[in-house]
């Protein structure tokens, strides 16, 4: 069957994030129920997914012993391979955003504190950086107000702030890196867009300077952009984001796609979903198409949430539904990454407190029973603008090259995937090389997962490589 049940959670697995050991962080701190702020500090569990078992990392108290709740914070990788976990709840009701920020490290599988950022964030959007740094932006403060004041993370100097307000940029907005170093909101986020349309933002060197904002246009229903997914299409050197399904006022099926090299980008209409949704998550397959998984015909309707999957391939602008899965109900809290060996870990679904899904169920797309190249090996470690050798014997079968960062996601964000080409210059018989771009932005520096694709669109299995 493509749908496989796996296991069963220990916690509502609000945020989930794909390690380079091929292990699956998931973390939800008190996960959307406030008698459990007591228990925050063991809301994470690490799943070994060969297993199936987990285990339980204790996130760090505070130096009064109190714990520090990370539930709805912000998340990014950083370029060692930690993961960046920063802001979630301060309290319950109305919700103030925490100060805190922490790495997870996949190889001593354990929590640690880090500066904490220069205000609070609940709902924030984390986004790597070419430069190695992480920016922050929006999400609400410590008083419960929207943090219009972004904030840049590096590992030398913590966080800095900029002193300027942004727009009311609306929580976990959608926020991809581009390839010249600015950055792309898309028009997608949880609720309304608080009037800030889709745009470029410049980050300018001084922190007292203020943040560009250029708008981009043509962006249909406009007003459903809550709950929506988007994706930086691959591969990344295109430059294209698309946006599809959402609510706000009901749910669409809407797709757009902006050409973001254009001179004067602007949305252009798409082949539109089979099925309008929100709370749905958007998955990079390696074979270059888009998976869509999860969500509801109607909000947190687990009664409007029993959806095929779908595939979009950009190649051809087509939509094709694939076999139902075998559990429904995964809406408001849901999850889904991409997995090494090219399957969809899919996880959550939580329509009100007191209630969620925990098991976990994976999806293989047909290229899974196929004939499958296979890398036989490749470098741990790789430099831009270097060339490198992948041993392969189906060499001269191979058209495509990727290197894919992993996921980190939670409420239908995910602006750390991308799948990067990495053009062909020769093969041989058992090998091929390959040239890795020279542009930062296009490849921030961490951890992907190296695959190559065969003629006909089967790709291997992933190495994990290092980009820095």
């Amino acid at each position: 069957m493509p749908w496989e049940v796996s296991s069963t959670c220990p916690i509502n697995p609000v945020h989930a994030a794909l390690l380079r050991t091929g292990k699956v962080l998931f973390f939800t701190g008190s996960g959307n129920n406030p008698n459990d702020i007591p228990n925050a500090s063991k809301g994470s569990a690490l799943f070994d997914v060969q297993n199936g078992t987990f285990t339980r990392p204790e996130i760090p108290k505070d130096d009064n012993g109190n714990p520090i709740d990370i539930f709805c914070a912000g998340q990014a990788f950083r370029p060692a391979g930690n993961l960046l976990v920063a802001g979630g709840t301060k309290r319950y009701d109305p919700f103030f955003g925490e100060v805190a920020a922490f790495f997870f490290s996949p190889t001593s599988e354990k929590w640690s504190k880090r500066q904490s950022m220069n205000g609070g964030r609940w709902y924030p959007t984390l986004v790597s950086l070419g430069n190695g740094q992480t920016f922050a932006l929006s999400g609400l403060n410590e008083t419960g107000n929207l943090n219009r004041f972004a904030e840049l993370y590096s590992y030398s100097k913590g966080w800095r702030t900029f002193t300027n307000q942004t727009s009311p940029f609306e929580q976990y907005a959608h926020v991809y890196l581009l390839d010249n170093g600015k950055l792309f909101y898309a028009g997608a986020q949880l609720g309304g867009n608080r009037g800030v349309s889709p745009r470029i933002i410049t980050i300018p060197k001084n922190f007292s300077n203020s943040i560009g904002e250029q708008p981009v246009g043509g962006l249909q229903e406009s007003g459903r952009g809550n709950q929506a997914a988007s994706v930086l299409l691959p591969p990344a050197q295109d430059q294209r984001v698309m946006i599809a399904g959402g609510g706000g006022g009901g749910t669409t099926a809407r797709v757009n796609i902006v050409d973001l090299k254009s001179s004067n980008p602007s949305y252009q209409p798409a082949a539109s979903l089979n099925n309008p949704r929100m709370h749905h998550n958007a998955v990079i397959l390696p074979n270059r198409t888009v998976f869509v998984c999860n969500g509801s015909g109607g909000n947190e309707d687990i009664g409007k949430s029993d959806l095929p999957a779908e595939i979009y391939d950009p190649a051809t602008d087509t939509w094709t539904e694939v076999e139902d899965p075998s559990i429904n109900g995964r809406v408001y809290h849901s999850v889904a990454l991409l997995l090494p060996d090219g399957r969809v870990l899919t996880a959550g679904g939580n329509p009100f407190r007191g209630s969620f899904e925990a098991r976990i169920e994976i999806y293989s797309p047909d290229y899974i029973a196929a004939n499958r190249p296979v890398i036989n090996k490749s470098p741990n470690k790789v430099k831009w603008g270097n060339s490198f050798t992948i041993e392969t014997p189906q060499a001269g079968d191979i058209k495509w090259v990727n290197i894919i960062r992993p996921m980190a996601t939670t409420h239908g964000l995910e602006n750390e995937q991308r799948l990067v080409d990495i053009p062909i210059g020769s093969a041989t018989g058992n090998s091929l090389t390959v040239n890795l771009t020279s542009n930062r932005n296009l490849a921030p520096p961490g951890w992907y997962m190296l695959t190559v694709v065969d003629n006909n669109n089967v790709p291997s299995v992933a190495k994990w490589i290092s980009i820095r």
